[in-house]
């Protein structure tokens, strides 16, 4: 895996929306965040484009991809927001110009179509965080600083990383790259190009307003697809709002826990990670991790970093 330069105070940081539409006002409330952290933000004039449900054509979007991704004063490139749109830029992007000038990348929810091509096609290590109109534009209680800093500005192994209110699911001790994302977008790339290899990996899913059965399903998708029965051990996340009704009797962990325990393998829910309303944890994609489920930490063991 190829691991990024070290993000550093002052470096100047590219902001893209490839996915849904932006709300310029929560967009400038990020940048004024990552601004009083200490690094200077840019982003092109037309972020703020819309065509249907996504920020501007295809077109608009890619080539503001290339545009900040090439620009060699960017050290990171941090996703405004998710929502949909970012797979139709995975069959047009440029890997060798990409892997020519490896970054940091960070965000979550659609996003989680470029993680898997930036890990797939490019080797590149690539950080699940916070993202710049969503997280930051809210305040430091809805991001992770500590996080972030440790994964993103330290050319060290993180060390052990903790999320509250963790479940175990099934205990035990796993090792494996960390690897996942937005359950929905990765059970998506299943026979693309870009669909994960889990052999041997943790794996880390998460959603948001996904009814359970729809969780079932999805898991059931990538079980079927030979995407579960390899894999190390497993971190869910919070799965905020992914329930049937207020009064459905049952708890998605149960749901999962049920479908998971065939396979024997660690696991834990509820990781601060993605669609989470406070404290939105930064985790590295393409790094090695230790899982322990019983305490329900993860334990980053190698530099995501240079």
């Amino acid at each position: 895996m190829v691991k990024p330069p070290a993000l550093k105070p002052g470096d100047l940081i590219g902001v893209i929306a490839p996915a849904s539409n932006v709300k310029l006002d929560w967009l400038a409330a990020g940048t004024r965040e990552l601004e009083r952290r200490g690094f200077r933000v840019i982003h092109r004039a037309d972020i703020g484009a819309k065509a249907r449900y996504t920020a501007g054509t295809l077109q608009r979007r890619l080539a503001e991809f290339h545009e900040i991704w090439m620009n060699p004063e960017v050290k990171a490139v941090i996703a405004a927001r998710g929502g949909y749109g970012t797979m139709h830029l995975l069959p047009h992007l440029d890997a060798a110009r990409l892997s020519a000038q490896p970054k940091i990348f960070v965000g979550y929810s659609d996003l989680t179509a470029l993680h898997l091509f930036l890990w797939r096609a490019c080797r590149l290590v690539t950080f699940h965080g916070p993202m710049v109109a969503k997280d930051f534009s809210a305040g430091t209680a809805h991001y992770d600083w500590d996080s972030f800093c440790r994964l993103t500005m330290d050319a060290q192994p993180a060390g052990t990383l903790t999320s509250p209110h963790v479940e175990t699911l099934i205990g035990g001790h796993a090792s494996g790259v960390l690897v996942g994302g937005c359950l929905s977008l990765v059970a998506a790339l299943v026979g693309t190009p870009w669909q994960l290899d889990t052999a041997g990996t943790v794996l880390f899913l998460e959603d948001t307003a996904t009814k359970p059965y729809q969780i079932d399903r999805l898991l059931q998708q990538l079980y079927l697809a030979g995407q579960l029965d390899r894999v190390a051990g497993f971190v869910f996340g919070e799965m905020s709002d992914c329930v049937q009704h207020a009064e459905q009797g049952y708890h998605l962990a149960e749901v999962i826990h049920d479908l998971i325990r065939p396979l024997g393998v660690p696991a834990i829910y509820g990781w601060r990670s993605g669609h989470s309303d406070v404290g939105n944890r930064t985790l590295p994609c393409g790094v090695r991790v230790t899982l322990d489920a019983r305490a329900g930490t993860l334990t980053v063991t190698e530099a995501a970093v240079a």
